[in-house]
């Protein structure tokens, strides 16, 4: 029989009545299954139902959470990243403005959330059980938020500086990768951990406004939440359009690593449309290979998968530029789900996966180069339309200004316009839209009381009547390294180290027009030297050392020695082949292997038009 509690008030009645548990036991024990059945599911639902005021308290320390975290991620940027490389710079190695514009007011954030912020969440959800309340706090702290505004606008700045110093600095280099390197950088590069202020104020707003959707209209907190709300939306406002770039920042630098960063992708200008396996058939045969594309609203890199242990890698074959490609679909009765990809340095018979994503890769591909071609007529229609002032009037009629928004890339050049390292100028004696390299000169303007302005390269020939070089003399280190692809006596990537310092990955190349000097690249497409070592007089040592990495040489002069090492034993060989006929001051010939003559080492890959 029923207990005569659950007869007369129901189970939720029974239970609360039940004090004592012995005769609790003793009545559940009496009752059948199906009696039992709605005081389980009543009891089930008492313990998975959430009440508000739970909701509320999970949604703080939630905040109070994610708050530790993020302290932990600024205290990284802070106290290792900028405290590092503000150390190295004092010393002289690099400038010091670089580090600050880089970071430029993480520490004032950083002391914000530690000292101030995160301390009162800790205090606060101390004290819950009193003070259930949330609002206060951040209405009190959100004003602070403000300071996020320069962090934000100086966010493109800061990673173009810091991609140019990597490149630059061996050194600078050096430290960023050794703090990468350790546990609590989590496998992620500095311009992951440095995305995390961009990302973070619109995550109070989002928090926040969850936080006020469970809060009771009369809520004591519910004044102070709404508040606050208002001024993290201001400060979000800010955050918005450089998380949108900021994530598409964020793909550019994992495809960055994915293609083992030798290839220069990670610009503002570029932005990441698609990306896919896909099947690459061959021209001559009916084989198909695996292949891979990374689409950009500017060009399209066509690569080839290869063995990685840690996470998908990519070389690139061919990069296709977006100007002048045309998308076609091809029947072929021996491969379904076929097209064609034409551009001016390549033509490709892709095969899709199934005709889906045939049908997206077309519209990917087709809505890029429509869009690509927009920007492209704009350039032309500005053109068309400006009332040229001619040879005759130059500085002596004031010309019209072409509009900024009517032109995407610079109007001499070509190049195209970018809010941090291209911007947008305009030559006071044409009106052309040009950047800041093609406006560059200064002439005297009739109409302007023969003052002195701002003028384009080609204004200032006609003015002036001075004819303009094309540029310096290139030094020694400027030549680039694509300049000796085909004409070099060895070339390829090498290990090295100067004295004691950290071993560096470098394209090292020695040409056959200067085949007494070896040029050392960060990369092969690279269009300046890291430095060069005239080779004659040097000595050569190739004695095993246990410090030293396998396949290891040494060449020194006086107190200058350098220590590199190859992939194997026998590229070892022959780079030493030539090099010890080089410090001699004799011409090195190839050296040969399996009978014919080679110009690399064999990282570089070579393959024939099927395969590739």
């Amino acid at each position: 029989p029923l207990p005569e509690a659950w007869e007369l008030e129901g189970p939720a009645q029974y239970l609360s009545c039940s004090q004592d548990c012995a005769l609790l036991d003793r009545d559940l024990q009496c009752c059948s299954r199906d009696l039992l059945e709605p005081l389980f599911t009543y009891v089930c639902a008492l313990s998975f139902q959430e009440t508000n005021e739970q909701k509320l308290f999970k949604i703080a320390s939630e905040l109070l959470h994610t708050e530790k975290a993020y302290v932990a991620r600024l205290n990284l940027l802070d106290q290792e990243f900028c405290a590092k490389l503000m150390e190295e710079a004092n010393k002289g190695t690099f400038p010091v403005d670089i580090v600050k514009n880089i970071f430029s007011n993480i520490s004032s954030i950083h002391a914000f959330h530690s000292q101030f912020l995160l301390p009162d969440l800790e205090k606060r959800m101390g004290e819950w059980d009193s003070k259930p309340r949330i609002g206060d706090i951040l209405q009190k702290l959100t004003p602070f938020l403000k300071m996020y505004a320069e962090y934000v606008k100086n966010f493109d700045k800061a990673m173009e500086l810091l991609k140019q110093w990597t490149d630059r600095s061996p050194q600078f280099k050096a430290i960023i990768q050794e703090i990468q390197s350790q546990e609590v950088c989590g496998c992620l590069t500095l311009q992951h951990h440095m995305l995390e202020p961009v990302q973070r104020v619109p995550r109070y707003e989002m928090l926040l406004k969850d936080y006020l959707k469970k809060l009771p209209q009369d809520d004591p907190d519910r004044r102070d939440a709404e508040r606050s709300l208002e001024i993290i939306g201001t400060a979000a406002t800010h955050s918005n359009s450089a998380i949108r770039k900021s994530e598409n920042l964020k793909k550019l630098l994992e495809i960055y690593e994915m293609l083992g960063e030798e290839e220069d992708i990670v610009n503002p200008s570029n932005e990441f449309i698609k990306e896919g396996h896909i099947l690459k058939l061959a021209a001559r045969n009916t084989s198909a290979m695996e292949r891979y594309l990374f689409l950009f609203n500017n060009m399209l890199l066509y690569c080839v998968p290869k063995f990685s242990l840690g996470g998908p890698k990519y070389t690139v074959r061919t990069r296709i530029g977006i100007d002048g490609m045309k998308v076609l679909e091809t029947i072929n009765e021996d491969y379904p789900h076929t097209f064609q990809v034409s551009g001016k340095e390549r033509t490709l018979e892709l095969q899709a996966s199934s005709e889906q994503d045939k049908a997206d890769w077309i519209k990917a591909f087709q809505a890029t180069i429509e869009i690509f071609q927009q920007k492209n007529e704009s350039f032309k229609n500005a053109l068309k339309d400006v009332d040229e002032v001619s040879k005759a009037e130059l500085g002596k009629r004031a010309p019209r200004w072409i509009r900024d928004n009517e032109v995407t890339m610079c109007m001499k050049c070509k190049e195209s316009f970018n809010a941090i390292t291209r911007r947008r100028h305009h030559c006071r004696a044409c009106g052309y839209v040009v950047c800041w390299k093609c406006s560059d000169y200064k002439a005297p303007l009739e109409y302007d009381g023969n003052k002195m302005n701002k003028v384009c390269k080609d204004c200032h020939c006609i003015l002036t009547g001075e004819a303009i070089a094309e540029g310096k003399k290139k030094g020694i280190l400027e030549i680039e390294a694509g300049q000796f692809a085909d004409s070099s006596i060895m070339c390829g990537f090498l290990q090295h180290s100067e004295k004691s310092k950290i071993w560096q990955k470098c394209w090292c190349v020695i040409p056959e027009k200067e085949s007494l000097v070896l040029y050392l690249y960060g990369a092969p497409q690279d269009v300046k030297a890291q430095c060069t070592i005239p080779l004659v007089g040097y000595s050569v040592d190739d004695t095993t050392r246990p410090t030293d990495p396998p396949a290891s040489f040494r060449i020194s002069q006086s107190k200058s020695t350098h220590n590199f090492a190859a992939e194997s034993e026998e590229l070892k060989q022959r780079w030493l082949k030539v090099i010890r006929v080089a410090v001699t001051g004799e011409i090195p010939e190839r050296p040969e292997t399996n009978g014919s003559s080679v110009s690399d080492n064999n990282n570089t890959e070579e393959a024939s038009t099927d395969n590739t």
